[in-house]
């Protein structure tokens, strides 16, 4: 049985600064997989690969089995199998909070609009904004704003969910009811890959840590492995700096 996705000798270059310098990756479904490093460590990157928002210069990306690199892949049918929470929601200002779930239920999966509507009510009231359905998205704080991003992005029934870095663009007191919602997506065993700063989240959430450095993965394990006994030196560098900025 092969990985859910397999990445192979991925770089990434702009222009002469090497971002991702030959990553090897595999996530299996129901991982709830972090990654942790220092900003401009490639992290972001990855993920924008994975979902081929970015394309890589060399390597391979396999999911289920098949190179999305190589030959004709519909991108949209990709991202539909591959969902993507963005740090600063991208939602559609002009439409409202149910319409916002509705749109690629219907253009990309050919939903008709009751089906949609009713998978949209269903995900609104899952991350707690139900009551929000009929709201312009402008009129959200950043909080609802990420949670309806997240409805969204599971009404189009993703195998698997990148997270980057939800809740960056957050105000302190919001950030936790977004990562409590992924905490439950977390528990019911949806596969997630998630950049996060919130390393309190990363440790009870993640079956798999890994930490990112200059474009390559230094380090992974579970979370005891690399938060109780982190083996190189730049990690623990990096873990001691947050905790000096817990203190």
């Amino acid at each position: 049985m092969g990985h859910l996705i397999d990445i192979q000798h991925l770089k990434k270059h702009f222009g002469k600064l090497a971002v991702l310098n030959d990553v090897e990756f595999h996530l299996d479904k129901g991982e709830v997989v972090t990654i942790i490093g220092s900003s401009g460590s490639g992290k972001s990157t990855l993920l924008r690969c994975i979902n081929l928002l970015e394309m890589p210069d060399a390597g391979a990306i396999y999911y289920e089995g098949k190179d999305v690199l190589q030959g004709e892949i519909d991108v949209n049918q990709h991202r539909t199998h591959i969902g993507m929470v963005f740090q600063n929601f991208n939602l559609f200002n002009n439409k409202n909070v149910i319409e916002n779930c509705m749109i690629g239920q219907m253009k990309v999966l050919k939903r008709s609009k009751k089906e949609a509507e009713e998978k949209a009510l269903f995900y609104l009231d899952k991350v707690g904004m139900k009551d929000f359905a009929y709201a312009g998205s402008m009129q959200l704080s950043g909080g609802q704003k990420q949670r309806v991003a997240i409805a969204r992005a599971l009404c189009m029934d993703p195998k698997v969910l990148l997270f980057d870095e939800p809740t960056s663009a957050l105000d302190p007191e919001m950030v936790g009811d977004v990562l409590n919602v992924m905490k439950d997506l977390a528990k019911e065993g949806l596969t997630m890959i998630v950049v996060t700063h919130e390393m309190q989240f990363a440790k009870e959430v993640s079956t798999r840590v890994v930490f990112m450095e200059q474009g390559v993965i230094a380090e992974q394990g579970t979370s005891e492995e690399i938060f109780g006994n982190p083996k190189t030196e730049s990690l623990q560098r990096f873990l001691s700096r947050y905790r000096n900025q817990q203190n």
